[in-house]
């Protein structure tokens, strides 16, 4: 892997494995616990959030990769298909299964509205396929379809998840969060952004201490 980038105690190199396709920011420590994040439907590993969540959980000693989903890979720009779905969740199964042979931790799981989504999907699937979630901006409903709701899988959800939403996001309201989380079975944690809608200020708000802070209390052993 070509080294990209090097910052303070971190360094981001780009990764190719079999279908996966991203940047991986390595801690120098060569931290033990290790996380993938998923971008939305209309962004890519490069999304400005991603980058930033990924560098600040690096530097916290968390080996953190940002992947491009196989819709992504296949065209540059235009959101998913449904028929989309099964190979993205696929593919999220993949960055785990290469990780797990980099770190010798705990595997963490999420990303931003659609790929927070799938990641959720993929936990109610398999309860093993990560030992924490993280969901930027969950996709509650499309916006001003409240009756659309996104939690089917909810109650199958075992998996602890922490839910970082803007309280100005049209995919779903607080209130509405709230009660979302309350059908799932799974240890659930919801951090509410202020003057944040559904792209969470493209990341340019303290993540240490609003995101990172709170999710390694979260997951405390």
């Amino acid at each position: 892997m070509e080294k990209l980038f090097n910052g303070p105690n971190v360094e981001v190199v780009p990764l190719t494995s079999g279908g996966v396709r991203g940047f991986l920011h390595q801690p120098l420590g060569n931290g033990q616990d290790a996380m993938i994040l998923a971008h939305g439907a209309g962004a890519n590993a490069q999304a400005p959030l991603l980058v930033a969540a990924a560098s600040a959980f690096a530097r916290a000693g968390i080996a953190t990769l940002r992947c491009d989903l196989p819709f992504r890979q296949r065209k540059p720009h235009g959101p998913p298909s449904p028929a989309d779905a099964a190979a993205d969740r696929a593919n999220l199964r993949e960055a785990v299964d290469h990780l797990r042979t980099l770190a010798n931790g705990r595997i963490f799981l999420g990303g931003h509205s659609y790929g927070g989504r799938q990641a959720t999907m993929l936990a109610a699937e398999d309860t093993s396929i990560a030992d924490a979630l993280l969901l930027f901006s969950y996709p509650l409903h499309p916006p001003n379809q409240p009756d659309k709701k996104r939690t089917a899988h909810f109650p199958q959800l075992r998996t602890p998840a922490m839910f970082i939403h803007g309280i100005k996001d049209p995919f779903g309201s607080p209130e509405e969060m709230r009660a979302a989380l309350s059908l799932t079975p799974a240890a659930t944690s919801l951090v509410l952004l202020d003057r944040a809608g559904h792209d969470l200020l493209r990341g340019k708000f303290d993540l240490a201490s609003l995101v990172v802070g709170p999710f390694l209390e979260f997951v405390k052993k």
